[in-house]
């Protein structure tokens, strides 16, 4: 079996890589510098990449050219309280981007003879992102099939989100048991020699880590109360 697997960088991208290599995958990674406010994620697929062993691709396309998002436009990233994260889908939200990416990977799938394609969306931990959803992802493997020749010949590809069901402390203990590299990801949406610790997926990540019961070992400029109480707890 031969799967594309998008891989950002971050904890889930990660994560959902290791579970298909788990799952007997030969794994061709894919990710995209598509004009995002840093290139740290960029480095930590390479990473992360490295250490499985696997194909991994850098694909250039320019989102800022679109803009409308704080992760390809010059507008600041926001910072939240953990309990307000949900409320509404933040300026980070990307237009289209899943749809984006997942359609590069398509062609590359078809391209490789790849039965699937693996992606981190997530609908329960995560930002509101519409394009996270379960409803999304099956209706993105319904137009993959009737748009692609694999798919009107009757072979199938499966677009496979298989954390999307799942909080972010069940993907980060279902990683510690696959053994999975966290300290070399990155999942803050600000660049830096270390990650922000207020942006919504730095609170989302360190909320994971403290419900999971393990500490995050990459560095933080900054703590929340939460997460900082937590660890005050730990090491009594």
């Amino acid at each position: 079996m031969r799967a594309v697997v998008l891989l950002s960088g971050g904890l889930d991208s990660t994560t959902v890589l290791a579970m298909a290599i788990d799952m007997g995958y030969e794994v061709h990674a894919l990710s995209f510098d598509y004009g995002q406010r840093h290139s740290r994620e960029l480095e930590s697929a390479k990473k992360v990449a490295e250490h499985y062993g696997v194909v991994h691709k850098i694909i250039k396309i320019d989102l800022r050219q679109i803009g409308g998002s704080a992760l390809t436009d010059d507008i600041d990233v926001p910072e939240r309280k953990i309990d307000d994260i949900e409320s509404e889908i933040p300026i980070t939200y990307v237009p289209a981007r899943n749809t984006i990416l997942l359609s590069y990977a398509l062609g590359y799938a078809e391209v490789i003879d790849a039965d699937a394609i693996f992606y981190g969306a997530n609908a329960i931990d995560y930002s509101g992102y519409p394009d996270c959803r379960p409803e999304y992802v099956d209706a993105f493997e319904r137009m993959a099939n009737l748009g692609t020749k694999r798919g009107v010949e009757g072979n199938k590809i499966r677009i496979v989100a298989p954390i999307i069901h799942m909080t972010k402390a069940e993907i980060i203990k279902k990683g510690m048991e696959l053994g999975v590299p966290y300290e070399l990801t990155w999942s803050c949406y600000r660049g830096g020699a270390k990650a922000c610790g207020r942006c919504d997926s730095c609170l989302l990540r360190l909320k994971g880590f403290m419900e999971a019961g393990y500490e995050d070992p990459i560095e933080y400029e900054h703590y929340p109360d939460f997460y900082a109480r937590y660890i005050r707890e730990r090491h009594k």
